[in-house]
């Protein structure tokens, strides 16, 4: 955030101005209208990719039957749901933490469940309604509560600053600077910078335009930076797209990430959502080759994934946000039971397991600090069920300097972590690093929370750990070793 929301944050909170600022708790948490809309805007164009990568990963992939979703559908499906998720966020939780698919569950939906013969789609989704309905009974024992409080304050830090490394890689790799190097012989390095070692194409001219844009405008404490940094590589991104067309990266690789920038010719559609409530909930345990046993497994394995995600970007949002008190989030507890709604609403449509975003960090970034926020980034994912432009205009290298921008903000937090404990900084070090390095917030948890555990037993100081702590870290143990599982399962 800049120095100058950062200031008014920790002003004395003026009196409410209306209704709705008294609802949102809008001034009292040092924000306007004006920053709130702006706020939800930027959330919205830096997560509006979703609707059109979700059904990429999903409506395209086979199941075992050789059956697909079909694009149209997920899409349809998937705007509608985070639409729907994020306004209830910020209606009844208050926060500004933006829904949709989560990339992490869609990727080991399509890439792994999917390839078990004889599983069909509507038997797959039913396994993430059943994750989502076993979490919403963890919520309400409190037990999904309990495992927040149970984690040290350092591992807690150590969560926001691997989410600011996560959020600024995502960054750099939608807009081209960093690519994976292919998997061939001879192949040394797993990612190599720009394409062939060099930058090139207008595509990166744009993402360093607006880097160094939105950079001056934080630096000049200007109102609306991030936003501003977005329209105008937007808009920069069109024209050059207009006049010195590059085409998309599966053409070339200089070419645009995913979408490419222009003014489509269609701006009204007509979605198709038959996929609303085409789900098998006792398929995958009854009917498939897999048994019981087996579909129980892979339900866990689903269940962990989301279950400790949305613990890792909460913390991090809220903490950039402001809205912890007393080393809680606000309405925390109704930020799970939206959560754990997102995979019961997720799977029922077909769009896989709904989760608080990360790039909400971008809205955040631009001073959002309620839920007033969210109204406006689901009003805009419900006008894109109709309105293909909202999605289609932006380009990923427009939004990608916000998420390195907005990650270097969250980095900032490493100071807070006792380095000279080594129970706690080793931890932390693995939470930071394996978040990005492995593309999951939720392995970079388990990570920390596994090496917790061990070393405390290893100096002797076990009696430290919360009993809950050694309940996480076997899960995780158990998550991590999932292949072998299978393999004995099989």
């Amino acid at each position: 955030m800049s120095s100058e929301n950062t200031a008014a944050h920790k002003t004395a909170p003026a009196a409410p101005k209306s209704a709705l600022d008294r609802y949102f708790k809008i001034t009292e948490r040092g924000s306007t209208l004006a920053t709130e809309f702006r706020g939800g805007l930027a959330t919205f164009f830096a997560m509006a990719y979703i609707v059109v990568l979700n059904p990429l990963i999903l409506g395209l992939g086979p199941d075992g039957a050789g059956n697909t979703l079909g694009v149209e559908r997920v899409a349809a499906a998937t705007a509608l749901i985070a639409g729907i998720l994020t306004i209830v966020m910020g209606l009844w939780a208050k926060q500004p933490f933006a829904m949709a698919a989560g990339l992490g569950v869609n990727a080991l939906l399509a890439s792994t469940i999917a390839t078990n013969p004889n599983l069909a789609w509507p038997q797959i989704m039913g396994l993430v309604v059943w994750a989502g309905i076993i979490m919403g009974i963890l919520v309400l024992t409190g037990f999904r509560r309990a495992v927040f409080d149970a984690v040290p304050e350092s591992l807690k830090t150590a969560i926001v600053v691997g989410i600011g490394l996560f959020i600024s890689l995502i960054g750099l790799v939608n807009a081209g600077i960093v690519r994976r190097m292919p998997d061939a012989a001879g192949t040394t390095v797993p990612v190599s910078f720009g394409a062939g070692g060099h930058l090139q194409g207008w595509p990166i001219a744009v993402f360093l335009f607006g880097l160094f844009l939105t950079i001056a405008l934080f630096i000049r404490n200007v109102r609306g930076a991030i936003l501003i940094g977005v329209v105008a590589s937007t808009i920069l991104a069109v024209v050059l797209e207009a006049v010195w067309p590059s085409g998309s990266s599966m053409d070339s690789a200089t070419g645009w990430s995913l979408m490419v920038p222009g003014i489509p010719s269609q701006w009204v559609g007509h979605p198709d959502l038959s996929l609303i409530g085409a789900v098998d909930m006792t398929g995958a345990f009854a009917g498939s080759s897999l048994g019981s046993l087996g579909a129980t497994m892979l339900m866990f394995a689903i269940l962990l994934a989301v279950f400790f995600d949305v613990m890792g970007t909460s913390v991090g949002l809220a903490t950039e946000a402001g809205t912890i008190k007393d080393g809680k989030i606000e309405n925390i507890d109704r930020v799970l039971i939206i959560d754990a709604a997102g995979s019961v609403l997720g799977g029922g449509s077909s769009s896989s397991a709904h989760q608080i975003f990360v790039e909400s960090a971008t809205g955040i970034g631009e001073g959002a600090r309620t839920g007033f926020a969210n109204i406006v980034t689901g009003a805009l994912f419900l006008l894109a069920v109709f309105i293909s432009p909202l999605v289609s205009i932006v380009p990923f290298e427009a939004v990608a300097p916000a998420l390195v921008i907005v990650g270097f903000l969250m980095v900032r937090q490493a100071i807070h972590i006792d380095w000279t404990d080594w129970g706690l900084g080793i931890p932390a070090f693995l939470t930071i690093i394996m978040m990005p390095f492995t593309y999951s917030i939720a392995d970079g948890i388990g990570a920390g929370f596994v090496a917790f555990t061990f070393i405390r037993m290893i100096q002797g100081r076990g009696r430290e750990v919360h009993p809950i702590m050694y309940v996480v870290s076997a899960a995780f143990l158990v998550f991590f070793g999932m292949g072998v599982i299978e393999g004995w399962i099989h």
